[in-house]
């Protein structure tokens, strides 16, 4: 179990934890593959003190690179659920899972709109996660609705342990069932299945953390980037405007810092 767990590898989760280990916390960072980013794909940022016209991907690579030689683990992973366990979190990637005393949501905007009928049957049928949740739907018929490149791999695993799937790649979902999945309609035609995998690159914090409070579509934290939830914090463009590098890196040691104090707490 590691001390702190950070969601996100953009500036303000990298500078989380480069803080975490300058204060000899046990850090790993958890996240997609940075090149995917935003960020990585801008050819100049040139308000960054100290890096006159540095692109985005030599930013983040000095960044990333700082992370992991103080000892920072850095885990390639879609982060698909957040659970509280008492004193602790479960950070579940694919089918694995790490643990930690704090966490640290720095996922950078991530796109919150859900389906309709998603929220509603989360659990009860939907799923993000084929490889955690797939043996559920052994032998049944499931849709997989794909939105990002991942999901290919998913369905061929889905259909390897016998379920019938169906691969959907409209953004015109409904999903249909009052107490757990009875079908999916996609673009008007109503297709009948008991399960129903969202494949999305990110999961909005909102449905990955249970019960966190959200506004306008950004994480609420207070001045020292606590969240509503005792031992979570979040730093960087999921707290809010302005979307820029220095306040995502301030933030990220805000929210750390701030985790020192809650570790220290509940010893």
């Amino acid at each position: 179990m590691y001390d702190i767990v950070v969601i996100g590898s953009g500036p303000a989760g990298l500078s989380a934890a480069i803080t975490a280990k300058m204060r000899n916390k046990s850090v790993a960072v958890v996240s997609n593959n940075r090149t995917d980013s935003g960020l990585y794909k801008a050819a100049k940022v040139d308000n960054y003190p100290g890096f006159p016209a540095v692109s985005g991907a030599e930013l983040l690579n000095k960044f990333s690179m700082h992370a992991a030689g103080i000892g920072a683990e850095m885990i390639r992973g879609r982060v698909t659920s957040v659970l509280p366990m008492g004193n602790q979190f479960g950070v579940s990637y694919g089918a694995e899972m790490v643990s930690a005393k704090a966490l640290v949501i720095a996922t950078g905007v991530v796109q919150s709109s859900v389906f309709p009928g998603e929220e509603a049957l989360l659990g009860s049928g939907v799923s993000y996660c084929a490889t955690c949740d797939g043996m559920l739907y052994r032998g049944k018929k499931v849709c997989v609705v794909s939105l990002t490149p991942e999901a290919e791999e998913e369905a061929a695993f889905l259909e390897s342990i016998g379920c019938e799937v169906v691969r959907l790649t409209t953004k015109k979902i409904v999903i249909n069932g009052e107490h757990k999945v009875t079908s999916v309609t996609a673009d008007g035609e109503e297709i009948p299945c008991e399960g129903v995998f969202i494949l999305r690159p990110s999961i909005a914090p909102a449905m990955l953390v249970p019960g966190l409070l959200m506004a306008d579509g950004h994480i609420q934290v207070d001045p020292k980037m606590r969240t509503n939830i005792p031992g979570v914090f979040a730093a960087g463009d999921c707290t809010g405007a302005p979307y820029q590098v220095a306040k995502a890196v301030g933030e990220g040691l805000v929210a750390v810092l701030s985790a020192v104090e809650y570790l220290a707490g509940s010893k």
